[in-house]
């Protein structure tokens, strides 16, 4: 029984949207960290909706690939809601600050 041509046909999905977040004219910095992760969040995003056209249009066999992609597409999506919603509530409550 040959075991190593199983994972021969799998999709390769971005498996850690935070992994690789540095810019490369600004790794150290804020804002270069934050152009990182959006820039993995697009792209995982990008990778589900090719991936599910390309169910769509018969071009993969195993849709597992597909959901699991769309989980992590939906996944990175909520959390980076979640990060701008955290940040504006924060900007909002210390300009309501008394100095």
């Amino acid at each position: 029984m040959n075991v190593s041509g199983i994972n021969s046909g799998l999709i390769k999905i971005n498996q850690n949207p935070i992994q690789n977040v540095g810019s490369s004219s600004t790794p150290n910095s804020f804002s270069g960290v934050l152009k990182g992760y959006l820039e993995n969040v697009d792209s995982t995003v990008k990778q589900a909706s090719d991936l599910t056209v390309k169910a769509a249009a018969g071009e993969i066999d195993n849709i597992h690939d597909v959901t699991i992609a769309s989980q992590k597409a939906k996944v990175a999506l909520e959390l980076t809601v979640t990060i701008r919603d955290k940040a504006v509530e924060a900007y909002q409550e210390m300009m309501r600050m008394q100095f």
